[in-house]
């Protein structure tokens, strides 16, 4: 007596191999497009959160000096712009001389800071590390500041005409731009008091 046994397939075919080739690289590539970007978008909270405290470090130590190099630095007894005692003009805003930023007393001498990566430092003149890194490598801070009484944002000096401008009330701002070249402005008033 014979028996009929009927075959079995013990494996794929080769078009079954071809498809299913087919629908793993299709899968691949959308993980690709869709989830791997993700990654590299992640360290930007991050990046976001050390310029943030970089441009707040900054303004705090810029805003805590005295509002201008004729103003008087103890307790404000003598403002400049009163008593025939003028300001700063626009076009001399900025460090005096060869000062560095250990010795800027006025928030004006912060007008065209840059600094950049290890240059970047605290009030100190000390380099910001955590192991012996930079705490801000790739990072970039620039400082402008100028006469904006009416606080418009615009440069008093150029909406005037008049480079040789005195006013109350300093505009102050700092941009940061991070190693994935975000560029983050964060801006205060600084007025004569």
């Amino acid at each position: 007596m014979l028996v009929s046994h009927s075959r079995l397939h013990g494996g794929f075919s080769l078009i079954e191999l071809i498809i299913g080739i087919v629908v793993f690289a299709v899968a691949l590539s959308l993980f690709a497009a869709l989830i791997v970007p993700q990654a590299s978008r992640s360290a930007d909270p991050i990046l976001q959160v050390r310029a943030t405290e970089l441009a707040q470090s900054m303004m705090n130590e810029i805003s805590s000096k005295s509002f201008d190099q004729q103003s008087s630095r103890v307790g404000g007894e003598a403002r400049c712009n009163e008593n025939a005692n003028p300001c700063t003009a626009s076009n001399s805003l900025g460090a005096d001389g060869s000062e560095s930023r250990t010795h800027y007393n006025d928030v004006d001498d912060y007008n065209g800071l840059d600094e950049e990566g290890a240059d970047i430092k605290n009030s100190f003149g000390t380099e910001v590390s955590i192991d012996g890194d930079a705490l801000y490598q790739g990072f970039r801070a620039q400082v402008v500041v100028y006469y904006d009484d009416n606080m418009d944002g615009v440069d008093d000096a150029i909406s005037s005409g008049n480079s040789n401008y005195v006013g109350n009330t300093k505009y102050i701002q700092i941009s940061i731009t991070s190693p994935t070249q975000q560029a983050l402005i964060f801006s205060s008033y600084r007025s004569n008091y």
